[in-house]
């Protein structure tokens, strides 16, 4: 069962993708409610146990209680059918800390709580969604994944928003997709669904087909800021070309208007696929609303709001693939005096048991000089 929801997310070469990273604007896709003949209600979930260490304080120790964090979290998914093409779904979370006192319990970084409290619950996903024909309507709590706004899938549970959808595929290999956002619950945030001041909405445009296309406009109050962001791509003997662009314009007295473009290129090799990407930053930061779809983003960074006062350039190679079920991917970006390098293992020990492994090393241009590692450790088991 799935709950529905607009994804625009391609998760990362690994079998259980619930944490961020890799990131990139597709096709987005309104996922209609599952029916079930026997049943109008569904429902799924997971059990998890989430382990998160660093080595940034404490002398370098990784393993230090000041440094780490751990919880483990259920999440129940439902969808109750009210009537035909008309559902209601819900996306319930709770979670406790296990060991972890130290620190006021606001980031990961300190040794707080994860999710910003030792327990707590919380509805995720709440909302009403009705189709009627090629268009479909979603009101309430939901996961967005438009290219510059759009929830991360890290830690407990992925970044959500209060929203109003609307998505129609009249036109063959066409979606057109409005939405109105009023609140956002970013990750690690706990049941913090902050309000976004004045009127924050986005219109957009996907074609799906030998060749793909985005162009979206956002008009986002809350950080003062308007945009167009705008991507294509092309697969021709087994080598896919992509690039995009974004222009943000910030109202005056709130930031520089600014602009950035990408390319990236990706094919298969012998069993493994390779990937290159280029981001060059002109002017200014780039605004986005909880992630966005920059080709060089990593794991931890976002190359959004790496600019540090000249343009900047930003590469990133990656290479997966699967060897005696070990699902693999490495990669290491460089942003002008910042870098980040991933390597993140998965396995299914089971259809419904799960595990992964994650270390990055990052140093981020704007934040701090020195290197951090990170170490998380996820197990899941669905039901």
């Amino acid at each position: 069962m799935q709950i529905t929801k607009l994804s625009l997310v391609a998760t990362l070469a690994i079998s259980v993708a619930f944490a961020g990273g890799d990131i990139v604007p597709v096709e987005p896709v309104v996922v209609a409610p599952v029916v079930e003949a026997k049943s109008a209600t569904t429902i799924s979930g997971k059990g998890s146990l989430i382990y998160i260490t660093n080595d940034a304080q404490s002398n370098g120790d990784m393993f230090s209680k000041e440094t780490s964090e751990s919880a483990a979290a259920i999440t129940l998914d439902v969808t109750h059918n009210i009537f035909d093409n008309v559902s209601a779904n819900f996306s319930a979370i709770g979670f406790t800390t296990l060991g972890n006192v130290i620190g006021n319990g606001t980031d990961t970084w300190t040794g707080g709580f994860l999710d910003a409290q030792e327990t707590g619950a919380y509805f995720n996903v709440a909302n009403l969604t009705a189709t009627f024909a090629d268009t479909t309507l979603i009101a309430g709590r939901q996961l967005l994944g438009t290219p510059m706004l759009q929830g991360y899938d890290w830690l407990i549970a992925p970044g959500s928003f209060e929203a109003y959808t609307i998505a129609n595929k009249s036109i063959e290999n066409l979606t057109f997709t409005a939405s109105y956002v009023a609140k956002h619950r970013a990750n690690n945030s706990g049941s913090n669904f902050a309000d976004l001041n004045g009127d924050n909405w986005t219109i957009g445009a996907t074609y799906n087909d030998n060749i793909t296309a985005n162009i979206w406009y956002y008009n986002i109050d809350t950080a003062n800021y308007t945009q167009m962001y705008a991507d294509a791509g092309y697969t021709f003997s087994g080598i896919t070309i992509e690039g995009q662009y974004v222009t943000t314009s910030f109202d005056a007295g709130f930031g520089t208007d600014s602009s950035a473009f990408g390319a990236k290129i990706s094919t298969t090799l012998v069993g493994i696929d390779l990937s290159a990407a280029y981001n060059r930053f002109i002017d200014g930061n780039t605004g986005y609303v909880g992630w966005n779809g920059l080709y060089t983003n990593s794991w931890n960074t976002t190359i959004a709001n790496q600019y540090n006062g000249e343009d900047l350039d930003a590469f990133k190679i990656e290479a997966s693939t699967t060897i005696a079920g070990i699902n693999a991917l490495v990669s290491y970006a460089d942003f002008d005096n910042g870098h980040e390098l991933n390597v993140i293992v998965g396995y299914d020990i089971t259809k419904a048991i799960d595990i992964s492994l994650i270390y990055s090393n990052t140093q981020s241009n704007t934040v701090n000089a020195t290197d951090t590692g990170v170490l998380e450790f996820y197990a899941n088991y669905k039901f």
